[in-house]
């Protein structure tokens, strides 16, 4: 099958236009959750036991991985049917309108029990989009890549989740850096979440100049169109949906242990400041960043599912080790914790898009790749920082890496399980 670009893209529209769009989604979603630790449980969760609060607030943060299985669902299906190109532009302002609303939000103080409601419908929207982008934008990188370097390609829009990540990180601490807490509270939060429409508009331009993907547009001249691709999965690829979504597991849980639970960790037991935490968090995501390439060219020499199983194996043995750093209280230990827990993370992220997509055939990549992923997210990061903070509670900081360890062991088991088999691109 024909793999050469399409004519009217170039390969630098093509990589920039799957970067640009996972970047602002997942600006927009960490947006979200910095403000879920640090603003959400004063403003729209007021109580007199602040962790009940912190744990109501990330509640609410958990309802975006209930709807990005609906995204990809609905973004899936008419990814699949209709085309990639056109899937994206509407995903990615689902996911922008909803999280510029949240900027305009008024406060349980203002209208009570109103506001937490409205706080989880911009929620549920967030996750609805980001439930049609994922899948997409890394499908518009692989489809356009030679076979020998679809883990490469499919790395870019990975590298979103890190930039996204800084951006918002560092839009934080910028915030809480030159607004005092009570300026912070009143106007300052809102800021990130109603500058991302610009983000928006970005990529929203850049999406609009980039043609459809030559599998997709030769899938549909060869009449190989499901009538539709969700009942198909589950009738012909219920053992890729099972064991990918169980494959991609680990990766949640070791992403939001290390950025939600850590930073309310860092802010809560350690007393660590705002703006220490932030910054702590920020210096670790450049070691996410920095190995998601390395996972990758990795990933297309020995193979995909290789490198996940050898990062998720690295992983299951990190978490046996994980109080050992936190207990010190030491900035130094704790820095390097996140650092590594971070490395670890960026050789998981680098290659599982692309794994997860070469689980299925072009009629149903698009429906098959976002739904396990997304999934995984339901089973892997939607309670992770509430389990954990109520395990660390309970039992103490060692069996929060169990918890962590148990999760890699179950992806080594579906990565050993799963089919060996690449479907043509």
């Amino acid at each position: 099958m024909n793999t050469t670009l399409h004519p009217q893209n170039s390969l630098r529209h093509v990589l920039f236009g799957s970067l640009i769009g996972t970047t602002i989604e997942f600006f927009d979603f960490y947006i979200y959750a910095n403000a879920a630790v640090l603003v959400f449980p004063q403003l729209f969760f007021p109580g007199t036991d602040s962790t009940i609060s912190v744990l109501q607030s990330l509640a609410t943060f958990s309802i975006a991985f209930f709807a990005r299985p609906l995204g990809s669902a609905i973004f899936g299906h008419y990814g699949d049917k209709v085309g990639r190109k056109t899937t994206l532009v509407v995903a990615l302002l689902t996911m922008g309108i909803s999280t510029v609303c949240i900027g305009f939000l008024p406060s349980y103080a203002n209208i009570g029990i109103t506001a937490p409601i409205l706080l989880m419908l911009c929620r549920f929207g967030q996750g609805v989009g980001l439930g049609g982008e994922w899948g997409g934008a890394v499908l518009l990188a692989i489809e356009n890549a030679p076979p020998h370097k679809r883990a490469w390609y499919g790395m870019f829009p990975q590298l979103g989740a890190p930039i996204g990540l800084v951006l918002s990180g560092g839009t934080f601490l910028l915030l809480t850096s030159y607004l005092n807490a009570q300026d912070f509270l009143e106007y300052g939060w809102r800021i990130p979440f109603i500058a991302s429409s610009l983000l928006v508009l970005v990529g929203f331009y850049i999406r609009l100049k980039i043609t459809e993907t030559v599998a997709f547009e030769n899938a549909k001249q060869e009449q190989e169109e499901v009538k539709v691709p969700f009942i198909t999965l589950l009738k012909s690829y219920r053992k890729e949906l099972f064991f990918g979504t169980f494959t991609a597991v680990t990766t949640f849980v070791v992403f939001y242990l290390m950025t939600v639970f850590m930073l309310n960790w860092n802010t809560k037991e350690l007393h660590f400041s705002n703006k220490e935490a932030l910054l702590m968090q920020l210096f670790s995501v450049l070691f996410f960043a920095g190995f998601i390439p390395v996972s990758a060219l990795i990933a297309d020499k020995i193979g995909r599912r290789k490198m996940l199983l050898y990062a998720s194996i690295a992983i299951a043995l990190f978490g046996l080790f994980f109080s050992l750093f936190l207990n010190s209280g030491s900035t130094i230990l704790v820095t390097f914790f996140l650092c590594l827990g971070m490395s670890l993370m960026g050789f998981t992220y680098g290659p599982i898009g692309t794994f997860l997509s070469e689980l299925f055939p072009t009629t149903v990549r698009y429906s098959g790749a976002s739904l396990t992923f997304n999934l995984a997210g339901i089973i892997g990061a939607a309670f992770a920082p509430m389990i954990a903070i109520w395990i660390a509670t309970n039992y103490g900081l060692a069996f929060v890496g169990y918890y962590l360890s148990v999760a890699a062991v179950i992806s080594v088991i579906s990565l050993l399980v799963i089919s060996k088999k690449e479907h043509q691109f």
